[in-house]
C-alpha cells in the first residue's frame, strides 16, 4: 500500500528537512557532536560487537559492576546498527536527523485525528522551529531523539486506542512503553502508570478485562526479566545503576543553591568516597538508595520546594547551555567548573544590574530569549488545550499526567533534553490550542 502526501504535507516536511539540514551543517561546522555520556553509550555498542558484552565502560580497564547497568541497551543497539557496518559517528547523525523528522511529521500527524487543520502548520513549524533543543539533540550522539520517538509512538497509541476503541492498540502502546524504558530508564516507574491507564480505558470501553490485563502488565513483565537479568550480571535485583546514583546526586543542585557549589562539591565528593569505600556493589547500591532517602527526610520541605521549582521551569527552559555547547562556545570542564556565571546564578547574586555584563558576554542570548519568548507562548497555548472541553477528557487527563510525570523526573536538572521526549506533545497541544482560539475569532468575523 503506497503513502501518498498531499501538496500541503510535502511543504511541511520540506521545511522541515531544510531546518534539519541547516542544522547538520552547523554540527559539521562546529563539530560538537558529543556531550557527557556520549562515550558511555559508544563503549557499550562497540563491547556488544566485539565481545558481546553488555557494558558501558571502557574494557581495557577492570570491569566495574555499575557499569554493567548504568546505560539500558536500547541506544547501544541503534548504535550497533550502524556500527557492524562501519563505526562512523555522522552517519548516527543522518540517521537521527531522519528519525526527528519522522518524529515531528507524525506528531502532526496525530493531532490531526484531535482536530488539527493542515492550513494552520505555520503555527505548528513556529513553534517546533522555535525550539532549538529538537534540532541540537538530532545532531549530538545521545539517546534522547530515540526515546522521544518511542514517547510520541505511545502517546500516538493511546489517541488511537480512546478513539477507535481496538485492544491492538494497548499492545503497541505496551510495546512502544518497553522499548522506550530500554532506552533511558526516565521510563521505567511509568510501567505502574501504564498499567492503569490501560485498564482504566478498556474497563470504560465495557470489555473484559483478561486480555487487557496481560497487555497492560506487558511492561511490568518486562521490567521484572530486565532486572533479574542484572540480578545474573550483577548480583543486585534492579533496573538500572543510575538510580542509586541519583539518589544523592539530586541533592548536589540542592545543597548548591543553599550553600554555594564548593559545599556542594564537598558534599558530593564525601558521599562518593562513602559509597566507594564500600566493597559489595549491591551493598553500595543500598547504601546509596538509603542515603538518598535519609537526605530527602532531613530535608523533605525545602527540597520538595526546591524540585518543585526546578520541574516547573522546565515548562519554559530554552536550554542557553545546550546552544553554547552546541556551538563551543561553552565546554562541559566550564559548565560543571566551580567557578559558576550562569544566569540564574547571575540573576541571583548579583540582581538585574548584573545582566548588563553577562548579555555582553554571552551573545547567545538574543536567540535564548527569543526562545524563552515563545516558550512562554507555548506553555499558554497547551494550558488553552488542557482547558478545551471539546477534546475528550481522557486525552487531556493523559496529556497533563505525562507531562508532568516528565517534568517531575527532571527535577533539578531541568534542561532541555529531559524535556525533548515530550516537548512534541507540548507544541501540538499549544498549536491545537491557538488553532481554536484562531478558529473563533475567524467564525466571529464571518458572522
Amino acid at each position: 500500500m503506497s503513502i501518498k502526501f498531499s501538496r500541503q504535507d510535502k511543504i511541511f516536511i520540506g521545511i522541515i528537512v531544510l531546518v534539519h539540514g541547516l542544522f547538520f551543517l552547523l554540527a559539521c561546522n562546529f563539530k560538537r557532536i558529543y556531550m557527557g555520556d556520549s562515550f558511555e553509550y559508544i563503549y557499550e555498542a562497540l563491547n556488544i560487537k566485539r565481545y558481546f558484552l553488555f557494558y558501558s565502560g571502557n574494557p581495557a580497564m577492570p570491569i566495574t559492576p555499575e557499569y554493567m547497568t548504568q546505560r539500558q541497551p536500547g541506544y547501544p543497539l541503534f548504535l550497533l546498527s550502524i556500527y557492524l557496518f562501519t563505526i562512523n559517528n555522522w552517519i548516527v547523525i543522518v540517521l537521527q536527523n531522519l528519525l526527528s523528522v519522522f518524529n515531528i511529521y507524525y506528531i502532526r500527524k496525530v493531532f490531526l485525528t484531535l482536530g488539527f487543520q493542515k492550513k494552520y502548520d505555520w503555527l505548528l513549524l513556529i513553534f517546533v522551529i522555535a525550539y532549538p533543543a529538537q534540532f541540537i539533540n538530532a545532531n549530538t550522539v545521545a539517546p534522547d531523539i530515540l526515546l522521544q520517538t518511542c514517547t510520541l509512538l505511545y502517546f500516538g497509541c493511546f489517541i488511537a486506542l480512546v478513539q477507535k476503541k481496538e485492544l491492538r492498540y494497548a499492545i503497541w502502546m505496551s510495546l512502544a512503553l518497553i522499548a522506550g524504558l530500554l532506552v533511558k530508564p526516565v521510563l521505567y516507574p511509568f510501567v505502574v502508570i501504564h498499567f492503569f491507564v490501560v485498564i482504566i480505558v478498556v474497563a470504560t470501553q465495557r470489555a473484559k478485562l483478561q486480555r487487557p490485563l496481560v497487555i497492560a502488565m506487558m511492561p511490568l513483565c518486562a521490567v521484572f526479566l530486565y532486572n533479574f537479568w542484572n540480578y545474573t550480571r550483577t548480583e543486585k535485583f534492579h533496573f538500572t545503576s543510575n538510580q542509586s546514583f541519583n539518589a544523592v546526586y539530586y541533592f548536589y543542585s540542592f545543597i548548591s543553591q543553599k550553600e554555594g557549589i564548593d559545599s556542594a562539591q564537598r558534599f558530593l565528593k564525601r558521599e562518593r568516597n562513602d559509597i566507594a569505600d564500600i566493597p559489595e556493589y549491591k551493598d553500595r547500591y543500598d547504601y546509596a538508595n538509603d542515603r538518598g532517602i535519609k537526605l530527602l527526610e532531613q530535608n523533605l520541605f525545602p527540597y520538595m520546594i526546591f524540585h518543585l521549582k526546578n520541574s516547573a521551569r522546565i515548562f519554559i527552559e530554552p536550554g542557553k547551555a545546550e546552544m553554547d555547547l552546541f556551538t563551543g562556545k561553552l565546554t562541559y570542564g566550564k559548565l560543571y567548573s566551580k567557578e559558576q556565571s550562569g544566569f540564574y546564578y547571575t540573576l541571583k547574586n548579583k540582581g538585574w544590574l548584573g545582566m548588563e555584563d553577562y548579555v555582553k558576554n554571552n551573545p547567545s542570548m538574543p536567540f535564548v530569549l527569543a526562545v524563552l519568548i515563545f516558550n512562554c507562548i507555548r506553555l499558554a497555548g497547551f494550558v488553552r488545550f488542557l482547558l478545551n472541553r471539546k477534546i475528550n477528557g481522557f486525552v487531556r487527563s493523559f496529556v497533563f499526567m505525562l507531562i508532568v510525570y516528565f517534568a517531575l523526573a527532571a527535577g533539578p536538572i531541568a534542561n532541555t533534553r529531559y524535556f525533548l521526549p515530550v516537548s512534541l506533545i507540548v507544541i501540538g497541544c499549544a498549536a491545537l490550542g491557538f488553532m481554536d482560539m484562531l478558529t473563533r475569532k475567524a467564525n466571529k468575523k464571518a458572522l
